[in-house]
């Protein structure tokens, strides 16, 4: 290129015929497609708008998203972060080209691209080990933090291509040897992430580099058929999770089913690349750039806003199950929920009778699943309902945050921590106090995830507790609380933990419509697996709660417990009804109708 408009136009021009059309066709039918299985793909959609633009890395990382946890697999675009990550990169690597001298040939265009991206590698490198211990989800969506490993590509090039000495050492080595390598470093445990990518990231480059004519691996790679898969892989890398994720909305993940969902996968990708990207990608679409750019923008705002549509007016109109199963409350942001005072994401139910009297609830997100339970509650009672909810926090309040959430957490409790203030300003006579939080979370003892590892636990003075710590330091404030209530002639109840499930149950079991039915529904757990006096999950927090209870007369239980597991069998179901919306939060419909 002549002159640097030139080079960066045409190279973007290119990257909007290589990347739009076929994303955009598979993003249209996927939004389709899971409205039609998934009731609220509030999700999903807004993962698949922000894929359209490059950053649903950045949504992602928003929403707080564990990429490993069961409930990613669920969201049909949750795989287009690593699309973000490398269109963000797009933005960044052109002008180092240009600006090098490399992408204008100039004589030391080589060494200045080489130690630009030898610098800014080093840099992307130290920032990702050091944010995967701070906030490993950060570390894991940026690109910042992702620009070291596609970089090891520019430099494995520029390497070899400079320095023929290189390149023959590196010829050396035996690639099959390289591939045992890298298949040993997928079986490395979770604890040494940080040292699997590096190796995984150094093993591939070395890998391309010792593909030499003559080597098994080189005769297997530049075979037709896997060279195909190479030239298809763009869109198998859309399709492929669209089908994984589709099926888990409806028939499951078999051994059976296995080679039907390899087939689909490879039949949309060798359509999708036959008869979409390949014809837009090589054909001459406008003479002039800017139309190219007006067509490409004007095709992603269209697209992005019929799927705005499909979220909301047209929420729940395409679903295929029934749609009766929408009972969701409104939480509310008004000044009675002190909306000055707290943060977004405390939320509030409010409900006034115009009493003296008021119902509390308050606790983390499983506190959400008892509005409607406390609305027809207070109706009754003649009492107003005051919700307040913090996600992932304990009332009151205790220090406690997750070491990759740190900011939100402290923010969170800050919330709560006013609250507290309110309520202690606020309780009257005759005034219900229920505590309702996933304990097992808090105070240890969930099923399969959150180990206590991943929290910080700070006590008053400052100090660094353990969780054990935590749940005298909680203790001791509920305590403090029941104390206060007592002056009042208020009472505190506490809701005992429900069973917990492993998610890739729950996936299945929170599923009863025509479309799932060969999903595996086996749910049902015995309840001495959480309170057996030795071994149960939940036996140090019955042991405590007791203990709480009988200190103080104004202190009682709410033991949803014992109805869901009222014999030594707790099941997902109850009368047909299903009891759970996830793993571990009980359905507002169930609460609602089998809890007043």
């Amino acid at each position: 290129s002549k002159n640097f408009k030139d080079f960066i136009s045409g190279f973007y021009e290119r990257r909007i015929k290589r990347l739009v059309p076929a994303l955009s066709i598979f993003v249209l039918i996927m939004s389709i497609a899971i409205c039609l299985f998934n009731q609220f793909p509030g999700a999903s959609l807004w993962t698949g708008i922000t894929s359209l633009f490059g950053v649903s890395n950045l949504y992602l990382l928003k929403e707080s998203t564990d990429y490993f946890a069961q409930a990613t697999e669920l969201n049909v675009f949750a795989h287009t972060w690593s699309l973000g990550v490398e269109e963000q990169f797009y933005f960044l690597f052109p002008c180092l080209i240009w600006l090098s001298g490399f992408g204008r040939q100039t004589n030391n265009g080589n060494r200045n691209l080489f130690l630009i991206v030898v610098a800014l590698t080093i840099a992307s490198l130290i920032g990702f080990i050091y944010l995967y211990r701070l906030k490993q989800p950060a570390a894991y969506f940026l690109m910042p933090t992702r620009f070291w490993e596609m970089a090891s590509g520019c430099l494995l090039f520029i390497g070899c291509h400079q320095r023929k000495s290189i390149e023959q050492f590196l010829g050396k080595i035996p690639p099959l040897f390289i591939l045992l390598l890298i298949s040993g470093v997928m079986y490395l445990p979770m604890s040494l992430a940080i040292v699997s990518t590096v190796s995984v990231v150094s093993l591939s480059a070395l890998l391309i580099a010792s593909l030499k004519k003559g080597t098994a691996a080189h005769k297997f790679f530049t075979n037709s058929r896997v060279v195909y898969i190479g030239l298809i892989s763009y869109s198998l890398y859309l399709w492929h999770w669209g089908v994984l994720s589709i099926s888990r909305w409806t028939i499951g993940i078999h051994w059976w089913s296995v080679p039907f969902q390899v087939v689909l996968m490879f039949g949309l990708a060798v359509t999708s690349y036959q008869w979409i990207e390949t014809p837009l990608r090589k054909g001459n679409w406008f003479r002039k750039r800017w139309k190219t750019f007006v067509a490409g923008g004007g095709v992603l705002i269209t697209l992005s806003s019929g799927l705005i549509a499909l979220g909301n007016p047209l929420k729940g109109q395409l679903y295929l199950g029934d749609k009766s199963k929408t009972l969701r409350p409104k939480f509310i942001r008004s000044e009675k929920c002190l909306e000055n005072i707290m943060s977004k994401g405390t939320l509030c139910y409010f409900i006034e009778n115009n009493s003296k009297k008021t119902l509390w609830l308050l606790g983390d997100s499983h506190a959400r699943p008892l509005s409607l339970v406390g609305e027809e509650l207070a109706n009754t009672l003649g009492m107003n309902l005051k919700l307040y909810s913090v996600q992932a926090t304990t009332f009151p309040p205790v220090m406690k945050y997750r070491k990759y959430e740190k900011a939100n957490d402290l923010q969170k409790l800050d919330d709560f921590k006013f609250i507290e203030k309110e309520l202690y300003k606020q309780i009257k006579i005759g005034d219900i106090i229920l505590l309702s939080m996933r304990m097992p979370y808090h105070f240890g003892g969930t099923y399969y995830q959150y180990p206590p590892s991943d929290f910080v636990f700070i006590r008053e003075d400052g100090s660094f507790a353990s969780q054990e710590n935590h749940f005298d330091d909680w203790i001791t404030s509920v305590i403090n609380l029941a104390n206060m209530a007592q002056k009042r002639n208020a009472k505190v109840i506490i809701q005992t933990p429900s069973p917990e499930w492993e998610e890739e149950l729950n996936n299945s079991c929170t599923k009863n419509e025509w479309f799932n039915i060969l999903q595996k529904k086996n749910c049902q757990i015995e309840s001495k697996f959480f309170i057996d006096e030795d071994t149960g999950l939940y036996s140090h927090i019955f042991e405590n709660l007791n203990r709480l209870a009988s200190s103080h007369e104004n202190i009682y239980f709410f033991d949803i417990y014992k109805v869901i597991c009222p014999e030594s069998i707790c099941s997902f179901t109850k009368n047909g009804v299903v009891i759970y919306d996830d793993d571990d939060h009980l359905s507002y419909e169930w609460a609602r109708d089998f809890l007043t």
